[in-house]
């Protein structure tokens, strides 16, 4: 099936594009609305202009457009407006979704497939958030921590590459703090910069840490597509 797969850069939109190309599904292009605040319940915020070096290193279109900053409930209406457009360019058949646990996100992004006439492809849905962490890692995905929101999680893990060492510790964490193991619901989020899908990893250059005390973000100042040796 021609997929449009809805991108954000992080674990969860790139991992699904893995998993739905090994089930045979062709990824025409990726798509992704830039959020007018942190705040988005729908759409992943922080460095996500980096979806363009990821495309890049994907070797896949992207469509991207932000969403009007003078209307705050435009997330959906914009997000519709691009899928249109990717139905239109790209012939897609059905619309990738990375989502793991939220009935929100799903609702929202079912009721778009059904105004596109197209399906709605999730084949992160329901996994088992332990057994997906260890696949990440030994499936070669390398993702940074970029931002963080939750009791449990402090300065130290922004900017932070999780290794199975940081996955034992973050698994004691979410036991003890109550949070998601994957965070599906917005404790943390991630930037993926490299993994099987891309041709070359993404080299970050120039960053800067925002903390408040409680929640924080890792911010992507500089970065470039790495050379291979």
């Amino acid at each position: 099936m021609k997929l449009a797969a809805l991108f954000s850069g992080g674990k969860d939109s790139t991992y699904s594009i893995y998993s739905a190309k090994k089930e045979g599904h062709q990824i025409s292009c990726v798509v992704t609305v830039f959020p007018i605040s942190f705040e988005s319940e729908l759409l992943h915020f922080p460095n996500i202009r980096l979806t363009k070096l990821q495309s890049q290193a994907m070797g896949i279109p992207q469509l991207s457009i932000d969403a009007d900053s003078t209307n705050p409930n435009s997330e959906v209406s914009t997000l519709q407006e691009i899928l249109y457009k990717a139905k239109e360019n790209f012939g897609i058949e059905g619309i990738l979704h990375g989502g793991i646990l939220s009935e929100f996100q799903k609702k929202r992004f079912s009721s778009i497939c059904e105004n596109l006439n197209v399906k709605l492809v999730s084949p992160l849905w329901k996994k088992n958030q332990k057994e997906y962490m260890q696949n990440l890692l030994t499936e070669n995905f390398h993702f940074i921590i970029i931002s963080v929101s939750s009791d449990g999680l402090d300065e130290s893990w922004l900017g932070k590459e999780i290794t199975q060492d940081d996955l034992k510790k973050l698994e004691a964490l979410s036991e003890k703090y109550g949070f998601n193991l994957s965070f599906e619901g917005g404790e943390a989020e991630t930037l993926v910069t490299d993994c099987p899908l891309f041709s070359n990893p993404i080299k970050i250059k120039k960053s800067n840490k925002v903390w408040d005390g409680y929640r924080g973000r890792f911010e992507i100042l500089e970065a470039e597509l790495a050379h291979n040796a």
